[in-house]
């Protein structure tokens, strides 16, 4: 199983990636090697490929973007003349005079020997593949030859295995067991998210004694945008036992030996470790977004608050600590503990840091509005300003030297609104949008565990939420109550009476509803925020900022 990290577009770069692999499959003298979902094109591809409604019609076409999907089937038949004995699956995609294919090419003795179509096509959260794909009439196994014998092979790709989960009719992997495939293989491309790893397992063992024969899941790894893949690829036998899997959050090339049984010996099934996967997580999806756009500076505002160091902690172990600058932008309203708290945690993380004060353009600010704002007291709009003038200055860093804003949001603030657009939300990346407050404190904590001292300075645990943009003003909300109840608005999609029902105070419901709706058209601007749950704003979240529901039904 060769878990790889391809780039979205590098076709040149993913086909020697592929290859790189294929060679060392062949030293470990492999007798067959699979590689992820589209791993030629990287996943997922989105409008690099012809939308379906952008397709000009069959015996017209022009050199366009289709130029790519051509381009990315020529690698995987040059690909085909590295292959000898051996048999190589890999992802890709497949086209004719109408349609496109997620598909699977079988490689063998320097030529493809297969192809199989993706069957079930997802179209939910972040997935789209309706929008490009035709899915397979039929998905039957082919005969391949390991060491003299022929073993007939099942071939799915990523949501074919989901069938029951998900609700499908069609039950690809079955069917493919009952027409006589002794070994299954899967190539995904299957983003992670809290708990995937158990419910993936579960499916996998659930299928393999089902179909009584085993499987292998074979998982792209890596950060593309928003999304990050864990890698982790996963086999069963015919009993359902794990007999393999693939290292957490890097490539891997996993060697499995079968006996005439197609058996293995089991090993131990992982142990959850939620802190540990989400914080590898984020890093990941940080270090990759960094290394696939070409930015290698990353600029963070540090307030002293437990986010920004969070952002702050999350950054160094991606980007290394020569790469990352904290930047604190003390204004009138700063407190003392604050400035100790940002200054101490760069001198900890041994990170580059600059302290820019903000008072003499908040001063000229007001001087300036003064006019326009007569006869109105001091508000939100004063306050913002600071928030506005800390953004502006950190994009200046980054256009002067190149470098990239990290935002230090977390998803309980970008779900109840409580953040300043085009101030504290400025920033190329989310970090800590997928977060909830409830979670940043238990990231901050694994952090200065895994450190094995207090890198995180222990004021950051214990000061009450404040963004210091006026005299005594703390956060207004409890996060304790609020952090899990944006949650199970986000993610579990409960209603108001639901809420309600399970225990949430009904005046804190509607106003945490209230700020949820409205503050949509925030969300809608915000930098992308690396996914680790189920729903996370951003590319899986499609709401309507033009809602007339809004939230007067709810309260009704």
């Amino acid at each position: 199983m060769a878990q790889i990290n391809p780039t979205v577009g590098d076709l040149k770069g993913n086909a020697q990636l592929i290859l790189e692999y294929l060679r060392k499959a062949a030293e470990a003298e492999a007798d067959l090697v699979a590689f992820p979902e589209m791993a030629m094109t990287g996943y997922p591809p989105l409008d690099l490929l012809p939308p379906r409604e952008m397709r000009p019609p069959a015996g017209n076409r022009k050199p366009s973007q289709e130029d790519f999907v051509r381009l990315n089937k020529q690698y995987v038949l040059d690909l085909a003349k590295e292959v000898g004995s051996m048999t190589a699956v890999v992802g890709f995609v497949d086209y004719d005079d109408v349609n496109l294919f997620n598909a699977a090419a079988l490689l063998s003795h320097g030529r493809v020997t297969g192809i199989i179509y993706k069957t079930l096509l997802p179209t939910y959260d972040v997935f789209d593949e309706h929008r490009y794909f035709t899915p397979a009439l039929a998905n039957n196994p082919v005969k391949i030859e390991i060491q003299g014998n022929q073993v007939v092979l099942g071939t799915s790709v990523c949501e074919d295995i989901w069938d029951e989960e998900l609700g499908y009719g069609v039950k690809v992997v079955d069917a493919l067991a009952e027409k006589g495939a002794g070994m299954l293989v899967n190539i995904n491309a299957s983003p992670f998210h809290k708990g995937i790893r158990e419910t993936r397992l579960r499916i996998l063992k659930q299928k393999a004694r089902r179909a009584k024969v085993p499987i292998f899941y074979v998982n792209l790894v890596g950060g593309q945008d928003e999304l990050v893949f864990d890698g982790e690829s996963l086999a069963v036998d015919g009993k359902g036992r794990l007999i393999a899997r693939g290292k957490q959050f890097e490539e891997d090339l996993i060697i499995v030996d079968l006996d005439s049984n197609f058996e293995s010996p089991e090993i131990p099934a992982p142990v959850p470790k939620p802190e540990q996967e989400m914080f590898n997580a984020i890093v990941l999806g940080v270090k990759d977004y960094f290394v696939k756009t070409g930015f290698k500076q990353a600029y963070i505002g540090l307030s002293g608050g437990i986010d920004s160091s969070l952002v702050a902690a999350i950054a160094t172990m991606a980007l290394g600590k020569e790469n990352v600058t904290g930047v604190s932008m003390p204004s009138r309203y700063s407190s003392d503990h604050s400035k100790s708290d940002a200054s101490t945690l760069a001198k900890n993380l041994g990170i580059k840091y600059l302290t820019i004060t903000i008072e003499p353009i908040f001063a000229a600010y007001l001087e300036q509005l003064k006019p326009s704002f007569s006869g109105r007291p001091l508000d939100i709009a004063e306050e913002n300003l600071q928030s506005r003038i800390r953004g502006a200055l950190l994009m200046a860093l980054s256009n002067k030297f190149g470098g990239l804003v990290l935002a230090t949001g977390n998803k309980t603030e970008l779900a109840l609104g409580y953040a300043t657009l085009y101030g504290d939300m400025s920033g190329g990346l989310e970090v800590i949008g997928d977060v909830s407050k409830s979670e940043v404190y238990a990231l901050a904590r694994y952090f200065n565990q895994n450190s094995g001292r207090s890198v995180i300075p222990e004021g950051c645990f214990t000061k009450i939420p404040s963004a210091e943009l006026k005299p005594d003003q703390f956060d207004p909300f409890d996060y304790d109550i609020v952090s899990p109840l944006a949650d199970d608005i986000i993610e579990n999609r409960l209603s108001r009476a639901e809420l309600i029902a399970k225990g949430y105070d009904e005046k804190v419901v509607d106003d945490t509803l209230r700020r949820y709706k409205q503050a949509e058209y925030k969300r809608r601007q915000a930098a992308p925020a690396i996914k680790i749950t189920r729903k996370a704003f951003g590319l899986g979240w499609k709401m309507p900022i033009v809602n007339k529901q809004l939230y007067q039904h709810d309260l009704e």
